[in-house]
């Protein structure tokens, strides 16, 4: 009897461990019952069967260590969902003879199928990978077929999600009809074909909400737990590009799912609640939906609650706001207009991309287009192929939002105002005054002229002076201000000549320029399209004369003249650290002892600037083309114009308007605006990476698999355990 007990026991021992195997083959089909668990059951394949379904059976990949008996809520792939099985048919998942995965019932009637058009081979097999991708494959790894590449509502991390292809048409995902109907549903969600810069939710044909609109942000980032951060990224492969989503570590029950109400949403799994959570959704409520707040409306995100808004210059066309909004002063070509720029905007539909341009040329398109009504412009990352990014506008502008957490800034035409003054009045007004301020005039040109030409220095001075001292964070206006006159610039540039240009940037340009007694400078010139007003420009002006150390740029003056600011440099001839670190041609000038000294030099100024200094100050802006080099490659940080000062015992500070550079700004001040000294040492250890790598944050040169450097170390040990390597391990990241 003992040794019965013992057969049996062992006889359901390798019943259970057939049913737990990863790989399916032609000789062992999966019914009903059985499952088909990735090695390290992370997920599992089978046959499910929804609530109030009437017993229709579907074939689908769902999570398998996530408690839910149901399934409805963690299925993340179905294979039939337009064709379900019974169970009374008795259907069967297998591999046909032509190496394609067929599902079929007793009756031999195929309910779904690959179609691979694939040559046959005898030794094709199925596999459930770790990462929720099902594969049929060779025993080679050559890839017949994939879900990853066929997505129904759901995103995993790792997968790829089609965007544009030059030949291949591009993803889209698919709603379920109900929450437990996986039939199509209504919704679907992929990129906009008109644009091919937007990723937006489709209600049938009609297009139901906008997602996000590209701006050269390579990803965004959200806390999925206190140990784990989900990244949402672009990536750019050759002739292709892909929404990925990328986990940094804890949990791996992450997903982007388009539910049946046509709400796009990033979930992740709480094991203490056995529930999931919503991290991001779009859209969110009903003021997300597509032109929500009518023509030349906006909706605005930055209170406690969203509401409709007219756009400067605009005026609502009823009491209810979301009919839109008309012009105070229409438009007219023969009379005079001007730009207002509206920052933080999630910028309006029905753009015309123009490819290339700077911003001075992007304003000058829309400016000289009477028919153009807005312009917004921004500089890509290395994700793109173009370097930067101009839209246009004409006619109206819809479906615009405002928003303090993320957006840039929108230029909007309007007419100048009227001057409004009786024809009488004036015929008779104008020549009397005329001849009564004709000799005045000339009077005062003379005194000008010959007597107050000595003042015109001393008074731009005072101007300045009462732009940079009305900071109530610096008391002590006691500091000898460096005014440098316009015209001495103009002269020490050339008139700001092209040959002396030494960069440019989403701040202005920079030219080498030579002062009287021969001392070279740089001259910083702000656009006015660098988001860099008076406030961050009399910013960087008191902290770099209040500051002094070796490893911080020396300003040597600066200059306000109309709409004109302009800052002086001492000239450091090595220009910045990028202009070494990513250039090929120039990579071999920094050897080891090299890269040591320029991290000891930005690490001292960093103390300094936390530390040792009379003031605390956050820098909030760190990374390699903001380090420049002097003639001995010694370090010192520059760009002084986002920087906070803290209070003697102030630790902590939160913002509305985040700044700052993507990739190396910290988790907790992206999604918080929250930043202390830790933010800039954040940003430090990405430029120490930057550093012994060679390589850019955002770069994807030999961890094709992730979205930046930072990604590839957070999971690296996982990787490590998976055996995904695509090069020597973290020394392969080393820069020889």
């Amino acid at each position: 009897m003992g040794m019965i007990c013992l057969t049996i026991f062992i006889l359901l021992l390798l019943i259970c461990f057939c049913q737990s195997e990863d790989q399916l083959t032609r000789a062992r089909p999966l019914s009903p019952g059985n499952l088909l668990i990735s090695k390290d059951a992370v997920f599992a394949l089978g046959f499910f069967s929804p609530p109030g379904s009437n017993g229709s059976l579907y074939v689908g990949i769902w999570f398998h260590g996530v408690p839910d008996p149901e399934r409805s809520r963690t299925i993340v792939w179905v294979a039939n969902r337009d064709n379900p099985a019974t169970a009374v048919s008795s259907p069967k998942l297998t591999i046909s003879n032509s190496s394609d995965l067929v599902l079929s019932d007793s009756k031999g009637q195929t309910l779904w199928t690959t179609q691979n058009n694939f040559s046959v081979h005898d030794d094709v097999f199925l596999v459930l990978l770790d990462t929720g991708n099902l594969v049929l494959q060779l025993p080679n790894s050559t890839v017949i077929w994939q879900s990853f590449d066929h997505p129904t509502n759901t995103i995993l991390p790792g997968m790829e999600f089609l965007l544009i292809h030059g030949a291949r048409a591009a993803a889209r995902l698919k709603s379920w009809r109900g929450p437990d109907d996986p039939s199509t549903g209504d919704f679907s969600f992929g990129l906009d074909p008109i644009s091919n810069l937007q990723l937006v939710i489709w209600h049938g044909a009609k297009l139901y909400c906008r997602i996000s609109v590209w701006n050269g942000v390579l990803g965004g980032m959200y806390p999925s737990s206190p140990s784990s951060m989900v990244y949402q990224t672009i990536v750019n492969k050759g002739d292709e590009f892909y929404l990925e989503i990328v986990l940094s570590g804890g949990s791996p029950y992450s997903w982007i799912m388009l539910d049946h109400t046509g709400n796009m949403k990033l979930l992740t799994w709480d094991s203490n609640s056995s529930s999931s959570i919503v991290i991001s959704e779009r859209p969110k409520g009903s003021y997300g939906l597509y032109d929500s707040c009518g023509p030349n409306g906006y909706c605005d995100f930055t209170g406690t609650v969203p509401a409709c808004q007219c756009l400067e210059g605009f005026k609502a066309i009823s009491p209810n706001s979301s009919r839109g909004c008309q012009r105070m002063e229409p438009l007219q070509c023969s009379k005079g207009n001007h730009f207002v720029a509206m920052p933080e905007m999630r910028v309006p539909d029905k753009f015309v991309l123009l490819r290339n341009r700077s911003f001075e040329q992007c304003a000058a398109e829309c400016s000289q287009n009477c028919s153009c009504t807005a312009y917004a412009y921004a500089n890509l990352s290395s994700a793109m192929d173009d370097k930067s990014r101009c839209l246009v506008w004409t006619g109206e502008l819809v479906d615009t939002w405002k928003s303090s957490n993320y957006g840039e800034t929108l230029y909007l035409r309007l007419a100048d105002p009227p001057v409004k003054m009786k024809t009488n009045t004036v015929k008779i007004a104008l020549p009397v005054i005329a001849c009564l301020l004709l000799p005045v005039g000339i009077a005062l040109v003379c005194i000008c002229k010959f007597k107050g030409k000595w003042r015109k220095k001393e008074i731009q001075n005072k101007l300045m002076l009462g732009y940079l001292t009305a900071s109530s964070e610096l008391e002590d206006t006691n500091a000898e201000f460096p005014f440098v006159s316009f015209d001495d610039i103009v002269a020490a540039t050339d008139n700001f000549s092209d040959s002396n240009m030494l960069g440019r940037g989403g701040f202005g340009k920079v030219y080498k320029g030579m002062l009287e007694g021969g001392k070279e400078v740089a001259v910083k010139r702000l656009s006015q399209g660098s988001g860099q007003g008076i406030d961050e420009f009399r910013n960087e002006v008191v902290l770099l004369v209040k500051l002094q150390h070796r490893n911080l740029v020396r300003l040597l003056g600066c200059c306000i003249h109309e709409e004109e600011k302009l800052l002086i440099y001492e000239y450091l001839p090595n220009k910045s650290l990028d202009a070494f670190l990513f250039d090929t041609s120039r990579k071999h000038v920094l050897d080891w002892p090299t890269r040591f000294k320029i991290v000891k030099g930005v690490a001292r100024g960093l103390l300094y600037l936390h530390q040792d200094s009379r003031l605390t100050i956050i820098h909030r802006d760190l990374k390699a083309s903001n380090i420049l080099l002097d003639t001995e490659m010694a370090p010192k940080i520059s760009d002084f114009g986002m920087a906070r000062i803290f209070g003697g015992n102030q630790q902590l500070a939160n913002t509305t308007r985040v700044v700052g550079t993507y990739g190396y700004m910290s988790p907790e001040y992206v999604t918080r605006g929250a930043f202390s000294v830790k933010s800039d040492t954040y940003s430090f250890g990405v430029l120490l990476l930057e550093i012994v790598s060679g390589l850019k944050i955002i770069s994807t040169k030999f961890i094709t698999d992730f979205p930046n450097l930072i990604a590839y170390i957070y999971i690296f040990p996982d990787m490590e355990i998976m055996g995904r390597w695509k090069f020597n391990g973290i020394g392969g990241l080393i820069s020889c």
